[in-house]
Order: C-alpha cells, then sequence, then structure tokens
C-alpha cells in the first residue's frame, strides 16, 4: 500500500514537471514574440520616421489645423510619443477663438521653456508661427545647445509674424563606420547635442508659439564647424562661444553644423573622429571653418611649424577630397594686456602657422587673432572683461562670443566666400574697432548654468 502511494505521488510530480515546463515554455514562448514584435514595431517607426518629410504641430486647446499635431500644456517628450515640451516647463495654452486655427490658440509663459521633436540626422527647415490675439508677445529662439536662431520677435496684440531658419542635428553615428568618441560631458551636460531630436528653446519676457513646422533641407549647404571651446556650443551659461551665436546672422537657405568640442586640439579630434563624422556628411560646395591653436600649443610633441602645420593640411586635404571648401581661422586672443592696454599674444608661432597653411594651400583665411586684438582693446584692459566669463581669460560670455561672432561674418564678407549671400541684411558693417555697447546687447541669458569650467584654456 505504501509503495503504491509512493509510485502515485512520483507520478504526480512528474505530470506536476511536465504542466509546469509546458507552461514556462508558452511564456517565453509569447515573450519572445511580444519582444519580437516590440523590435518590429520599433524599426518599422524608425522607418517611417526616416521616410516622413514634415512635421507640423499646432499649439493650443483650440480648433486643430488639418495636417497639424495638436500640442497642449501637459504633452511631455517621450521617445515614443516623439515630440514634447522638456520636464519643467512652465507653459499656459488658451484658445482666442477665431476661424484661423493656427494663430486662434498658443502656448505661452513668462518663463524660459524647451519643446523637443524626435528627428532623423539632418538639415531641416523650421518655421514658427508667433503671436496672441489678446497679449503682446516677445519672443527669442535658441536650438539644441543654445545656438542663436532668433535674436528677437515682438509681437503687438493681435498681430502675428512667422519666421524660419534652417538648423542641424547629428548622431554620434559615422556611416562610414564607427561612431564619434564622445567625452563624458557630451553624454550629460551636452547630451541634447547628439540625441535623437531637436530641441528648442522659447525664451525672452513673454515667449509664446502659435506653431511649428519642419520640413527636410537636404540639398541646402553646410557650415561645418570644427574647433575648441571657443568654438563649440557651450551647454549652459555663462559660457557661450561664437560658433553658437553665428547661426543669427544666417537666413535660411544655409545650415551651420557646429562639431567643435572643448578641449580639442587637431591631433585629439582626429582621434575622436570628429573630423570623419564631419566628412561622412560632407557634400560637394559644404565649407569647412577651422580653428584650433589654444590646446595644440600644449601639446608635447609638436610645435606650431612642424606637427600643427601638417595636421591643418590633413584637414585642408580630406575636406577638398569631399568636394568640400576649407577656411583656416587664427585662433582669437586671451585677455593678457601690458602695462600700457596692449593686447599680448599668448598663442606664440600658431597663428602664423595658420596664415602660413591659408598662403600655401590658397585656403581663405579669417583672421580673428589680429580683429580679437582690436577688440579687446577697443574695450580696453577693464571693459575687456564684459567678453569674457567672470575671472576668465580664455573663455567667453554671450556678449563676447556675439562680438566675435561678428568679427567672422566679416571675415566672409572679406573673403567674398559664396555664402555671402546666406547672410542677413538687418545688420550694418561691423568694425571691431568700434564694438557694440554692453548695455544695448540683450540676448536674453538661457536658464541652465554651470559653474564648471569647459576643457581646454
Amino acid at each position: 500500500m505504501v509503495k503504491r502511494l509512493t509510485e502515485q505521488s512520483r507520478s504526480a510530480r512528474v505530470c506536476a514537471t511536465v504542466v509546469v515546463a509546458y507552461l514556462i515554455l508558452a511564456l517565453t514562448a509569447g515573450s519572445s514574440e511580444h519582444a519580437t514584435s516590440s523590435v518590429s514595431a520599433n524599426n518599422a517607426s524608425a522607418h517611417a520616421q526616416t521616410l516622413q518629410k514634415s512635421w507640423k504641430f499646432d499649439f493650443g486647446p483650440g480648433k486643430v489645423a488639418p495636417g497639424f499635431t495638436q500640442v497642449l500644456a501637459n504633452n511631455i517628450y517621450s521617445k515614443e510619443r516623439g515630440y514634447g515640451f522638456e520636464p519643467g516647463a512652465t507653459v499656459e495654452c488658451f484658445d482666442r477663438g477665431g476661424r484661423d486655427a493656427l494663430r486662434s490658440d498658443l502656448c505661452t509663459s513668462d518663463k524660459p521653456f524647451y519643446f523637443s521633436i524626435a528627428l532623423p540626422e539632418g538639415n531641416y527647415n523650421v518655421t514658427i508661427t508667433f503671436g496672441d490675439a489678446a497679449s503682446e508677445t516677445v519672443t527669442t529662439v535658441k536650438a539644441e545647445l543654445r545656438r542663436l536662431m532668433i535674436e528677437k520677435v515682438q509681437t503687438a496684440r493681435g498681430h502675428f509674424e512667422t519666421r524660419t531658419f534652417a538648423v542641424n542635428i547629428r548622431t554620434p553615428q559615422i556611416s562610414t563606420g564607427g561612431e564619434v568618441k564622445l567625452k563624458d560631458r557630451e553624454k550629460t551636460t551636452e547630451a541634447w547635442a547628439w540625441d535623437e531630436k531637436l530641441t528648442l528653446e522659447f525664451n525672452n519676457t513673454h515667449p509664446s508659439v502659435c506653431a511649428i513646422e519642419i520640413t527636410r533641407a537636404e540639398n541646402i549647404p553646410t557650415i561645418f564647424l570644427l574647433g575648441d571651446s571657443t568654438v563649440c556650443d557651450q551647454p549652459r551659461e555663462p559660457y557661450n562661444s561664437w560658433g553658437q551665436m553665428l547661426t543669427r546672422f544666417f537666413k535660411p537657405g544655409v545650415a551651420i553644423a557646429n562639431h567643435a568640442e572643448s578641449g580639442e586640439s587637431l591631433r585629439s579630434s582626429l582621434g575622436a573622429k570628429r573630423l570623419d563624422k564631419v566628412l561622412s556628411l560632407m557634400k560637394p560646395g559644404d565649407y569647412l571653418f577651422i580653428q584650433y591653436g589654444h590646446n595644440d600649443e600644449k601639446e608635447k610633441g609638436g610645435g606650431a611649424f612642424t606637427t600643427y602645420k601638417t595636421a591643418l593640411k590633413k584637414f585642408v586635404a580630406s575636406a577638398r577630397a569631399s568636394g568640400g571648401i576649407p577656411v583656416l581661422i587664427t585662433p582669437m586672443q586671451r585677455r593678457t594686456f601690458d602695462k600700457d592696454g596692449h593686447v599680448t599674444n599668448s598663442h606664440g608661432d600658431y597663428p602664423e602657422a595658420v596664415r602660413q597653411v591659408a598662403k600655401e594651400e590658397n585656403v581663405p583665411l579669417i583672421d580673428l587673432h589680429a580683429m580679437s586684438t582690436l577688440l579687446y582693446e577697443a574695450l580696453g584692459t577693464e571693459k575687456s572683461g564684459l567678453a569674457f566669463k567672470e575671472g576668465d581669460a580664455t573663455h567667453h560670455s554671450d556678449y563676447g562670443s556675439y562680438e566675435l561672432a561678428k568679427c567672422i561674418v566679416e571675415g566672409i564678407k572679406a573673403n567674398r566666400l559664396g555664402i555671402i549671400k546666406y547672410l542677413v541684411t538687418d545688420l550694418p558693417a561691423f568694425d571691431p574697432r568700434h564694438p557694440d555697447a554692453f548695455e544695448s546687447f540683450q540676448v536674453p541669458v538661457s536658464p541652465l548654468v554651470t559653474d564648471i569650467k569647459p576643457l581646454g584654456s
């Protein structure tokens, strides 16, 4: 009897084990099918995004214009949604009524806010409708890491304006193989420069937006920038560089792709595949603006007229081999004065090495070293500090980088580069011997602030 019960117990355990095994197999198969389904869905979504040519957003709770996606105050960005306000935005959306679906409602705030849209890598035209039927609006628009796109749009009550600009977004992957070797800061505070989306900052005293329309701009020329912390898109106040101000001075029809990075030299940019990334994207007729020197001069085992010149020539030849037009820029001065109020050269032979390569290789030259000397001396020993981050003799303030960007614009004009036709026409010629008054500078600061100094000096 005991033996029979034991055998029955064994049979029961075996049956139970088999049932559990079947259940596990069934659940595993279901999970695999679900995972495969999810991957397929994500791939299909990515493929659809790649084929998509335009993205249209109608802000506010009123009527939605045909073909547009409605945006409300509680639409927070997620990868699944593909658009939305960045966390922390304090916006209000209103419906003012009226027949015009795009202009009858809006989203607005009395503080800066960010709005993001998932987009593939490339150039885009962004058209924004500003205004409010019931109130005056004042808006500044920056893109990605504080690139100044629209300095100021002011609309009276019941009036509206539409502005368009071209913007570039990128990812670390290189189509010809590999990817850019990002620094830790590029994965954290600078992540917006490399992620899957376009991020727009709406700023000023009463930023408002009625609509955003985005279209691909695949065939427009691109101005690529390579350089160091004095060129790159600095992510947070109070630091700024001329590369992120230069965008303000161009009309639609050309995009600026800033691939410069803090702490970089010609040698390190090669090692990090920053040049490779640019070349993989370059089309015939694109430009490559090259400004190094601050960090190259501190590297061991090199020299201005030896390794530095050789590397510069490699950048020039590589751009030309891809059909691009290289432009060399001498490094701007540091804020170093002698007792008589004259700027002292802290770069040694490096600016002259750039001039020599420009002459030897017949490359357009923008002598920012010479122009910044005039600029700083015009401001004077004390007031020149306004052009720099306080306590820093290398890195610039918003005002300082704005003035240096104007110097770059004058260099473009002096060299009669083809892109001169894309420069805005609302500004007079700039003479660094007569800088803009600091008191007249009104570009609003961005909300994100840091006390961490950029790499390099």
